[in-house]
């Protein structure tokens, strides 16, 4: 029989902890596989901050940091300035960097860091029960917006990625989705193309933003969660590259 796949030198062989259907394991593999085709595991450090992430240092095979929910770029800007020959990046969620750690991305993008952030944004915290996030989108029914989030009480969802890409210090920012195979490529061009940046010696911060299926708490089937990506989320967080 012919080996058509392998798993990437980087990418742990060990079980997941994370639900049926989530996300989080393919976008690991894509950042691991990245990783090893730019022959930069001995040099990358990577910062996993509080959420479902946090225990990205499991499947990641390369030095690994864990911090305080928010602080991600705070302590990759820290990293960075005292290791400037490694390749830093930070791996966080839309609850951690679109709610608690707003100020810490956006500081580190008008200071135009050089660093690699990867967003996932599953439009819920996951963590902590499926509460309500920044992103989460109008009529979106959730642990804390039981009849879904309303405008006129919650407000509307985050857009991250348009925010950053009006700062001068965001050289490139991109959004991508989970939901296809076709989709799943582009994230790793996305993802390959940010660390690129940082490898180059690019002055600034590259931000990747990754739709990602939170079945568990969309409370669907992870068949229809790639389906709601396609159909309702994009809609309100169009993919495609913003800036870079």
């Amino acid at each position: 029989m012919k080996t058509v796949f392998t798993r990437t030198p980087t990418f742990k062989d060990c079980p997941t902890h994370y639900c049926p259907g989530c996300g989080h394991g393919i976008a690991h593999r894509l950042l691991a596989e990245t990783i090893d085709e730019l022959g930069i595991r001995d040099r990358t450090i990577g910062i996993a901050p509080v959420g479902c992430a946090v225990l990205e240092y499991d499947y990641i095979d390369v030095d690994m940091t864990e911090v305080a929910h928010g602080r991600a770029p705070a302590v990759a800007t820290g990293m960075k300035r005292t290791n400037p020959h490694n390749i830093i990046f930070s791996y966080q969620g839309d609850g951690d960097l679109a709610a608690i750690g707003t100020a810490e991305i956006i500081h580190a993008a008008h200071r135009a860091e050089q660093i690699t952030v990867i967003f996932i944004n599953n439009a819920v915290f996951g963590m902590t029960g499926g509460q309500m996030a920044p992103t989460t989108v109008l009529g979106q029914v959730t642990a804390t917006t039981q009849q879904g989030r309303n405008a006129a009480a919650q407000g509307h969802p985050l857009h991250v990625s348009e925010l950053l890409a009006l700062l001068p210090g965001a050289i490139y920012v991109e959004r991508c989705a989970l939901s296809s195979v076709a989709r799943v490529r582009q994230a790793k061009k996305a993802i390959k193309h940010a660390f690129e940046l940082q490898l180059g010696g690019a002055e600034g911060l590259s931000l990747v933003e990754v739709l990602s299926p939170c079945p568990t708490y969309w409370r669907m089937s992870p068949a229809k969660a790639m389906e709601w990506i396609e159909n309702e989320m994009t809609k309100v967080f169009p993919l495609g590259r913003l800036k870079g």
